[in-house]
């Protein structure tokens, strides 16, 4: 069974772009096609009918003044010191500026589309105002974009014609078990039916003298959680329920993951989830455990550490499942109805497409494709399990992207450039091998000196629906997110059966 998968890029091949409908990134009014694109060079990617690109032209604006106050107090050698600085100054960026190579000495978002009033930072901290002057730009002013067209267009060329999807054979539980004895030894396959979230009870053998998160990862590995364990190990011997002689504590997993992507809203998402007084979520936002923790990994490029065993993720809903057992325990029918409406969720933005440890782990590989995704695990504990993903245009998300990762020598070029070279490992790898095997490569991955492939949105929600159900799905545009934030809120709430009676608590009304 084969899909067409629509991938990433569209390319603007001269400035007669500039002239036409909707081709200069401002502000788009209507759905007027750019006559001159006449839908060449494009493979766009849909998310409820939206088209999203992964390539775009870079574009950038100028910033503002600086104060002079205070100049006239410094002493006269001083003054001339930083006026002679200043004139070199000006002479340098002129240089620049009648090179038409000005874009090195800027930094900004190049990127703009209808609907979304913003640059990949605006929702976080920057004035709406400030983004205006960017839509009276030229789209090729980029030097570096305009030399490298001719090869850009061959290398998308060759990737393009090699896309195909076909869908992966599915591992049987046998097969998982033997992967993840002790995980499947932990957790039960029947939960308790008077809970939302899955929980079931388990022994607690310990003494009340004894530290139930003596040996966690999450605290041993990371002070900044210490804290919060602190917490959780004061209220523990409150919150356990005694039968026959013995102890016992309730666990818990998550009733909806927030699975992706990152730099694309999910943390807003779960800033307003977290209002919900239905809604609970793990110690920690992001425990990326069934990505990396479980397989020893904390920093890929730094090695594999100690495995973090299953209960050390349970630990992180502890909290949440005090309050469960709490209802459970209640006398009155009242109480119990209360606490039990509670649900957990899981916000780890790396569960929906990092799939890097296979290679340290799975040797039965399939033409370099692995043989176990996050989502087999997931499905073999919870196959009712509700997800949420929420995307971006894959170009706004690739320089956001950037942004937070690279270190220094910020430009719009060097990301061009980084773009450029990505491109060209992933065409490489597409020559020899499927394009799962290459967007799920390690290797590649980690050469890549930006991360293409978290972009490649349709590869993994492909995977995910060919095992989990399309209704165990909610898909947002971080897009729209922004545009009416109350009407993607009240699309969670109807999700998660949390009802809109809370909604303006989201919002902190």
């Amino acid at each position: 069974m084969r899909h067409c998968i629509n991938c990433c890029i569209q390319l603007l091949p001269d400035s007669a772009h500039k002239q036409q409908v909707n081709c200069q990134g401002g502000p788009h009014h209507g759905h007027q096609a750019c006559p001159t694109c006449k839908g060449e060079n494009k493979i766009l990617f849909r998310v409820d009918s939206k088209q999203m690109n992964l390539l775009a032209v870079l574009e950038v604006r100028t910033e503002g003044n600086e104060n002079w106050g205070g100049f006239l107090r410094f002493k006269k050698g001083k003054r001339c010191s930083l006026v002679f600085g200043l004139i070199i100054m000006t002479l340098v960026m002129a240089s620049y500026i009648l090179s038409g190579a000005h874009q090195e000495l800027l930094i900004s978002s190049p990127f703009h589309y209808g609907g979304f009033p913003s640059n990949p930072s605006l929702m976080d901290s920057e004035n709406p105002s400030d983004t205006k002057e960017h839509h009276h730009q030229s789209s090729v002013n980029n030097i570096s974009y305009m030399k490298d067209y001719p090869s850009i267009k061959l290398i998308i060329n060759s990737i393009t014609t090699r896309i195909e999807f076909t869908t992966r054979q599915l591992p049987d539980l046998e097969d998982l078990k033997k992967q993840e004895l002790h995980m499947f030894s932990v957790i039960p396959n029947k939960f308790l039916p008077n809970s939302k979230s899955p929980c079931w009870y388990e022994e607690f053998s310990g003494r009340n003298t004894t530290d139930p998160y003596l040996t966690n990862s999450y605290v041993l590995y990371s002070k900044r959680f210490r804290s919060t364990f602190d917490a959780l190990r004061k209220a523990f011997w409150g919150h356990l329920a005694h039968a026959h002689g013995k102890h016992f504590r309730l666990r818990c997993l998550p009733h909806f993951y927030i699975i992706g992507q990152p730099k694309c809203g999910t943390t807003d998402l779960y800033d307003r989830l977290r209002l919900h007084p239905e809604v609970k979520f793990s110690a920690i936002k992001e425990p990326h455990w069934w990505t990396r923790k479980r397989f020893g990994i904390v920093r890929l490029r730094d090695g594999l550490r100690d495995r973090y065993p299953v209960e050390d993720y349970l630990d992180l809903f502890d909290l949440a499942a005090h309050q469960i057992h709490q209802g459970l325990q209640a006398s009155s029918a009242k109480e119990q109805s209360k606490m039990n409406t509670i649900i957990i969720g899981e916000a780890s933005a790396s569960t929906m497409w990092d799939n890097n440890a296979w290679t340290f782990f799975y040797d039965n590989s399939t033409d370099g494709e692995p043989p176990f995704l996050t989502q087999d695990f997931i499905h073999a504990f919870q196959p009712n399990a509700k997800l949420i993903v929420m995307l971006r245009d894959p170009v706004e998300r690739l320089y956001s992207d950037y942004l937070y990762f690279a270190s220094s020598n910020k430009s719009a070029d060097d990301f061009h450039e980084k773009v450029t070279e990505a491109l060209q490992l992933f065409e490489n790898c597409m020559l020899d091998y499927s394009l799962r095997a290459c967007v799920y490569n390690n290797t590649l991955n980690n050469a890549m000196p930006v991360r293409l492939q978290v972009g490649l949105y349709a590869v993994y929600l492909l995977d995910w629906l060919s095992v989990f159900d399309k209704q165990q799905f909610l898909i947002l545009r971080l897009e729209d997110h922004a545009s009416n934030v109350k009407y993607t809120m009240h699309k969670v709430f109807q999700f998660l059966n949390l009802g809109v009676r809370a909604l303006w608590l989201s919002f902190g009304c």
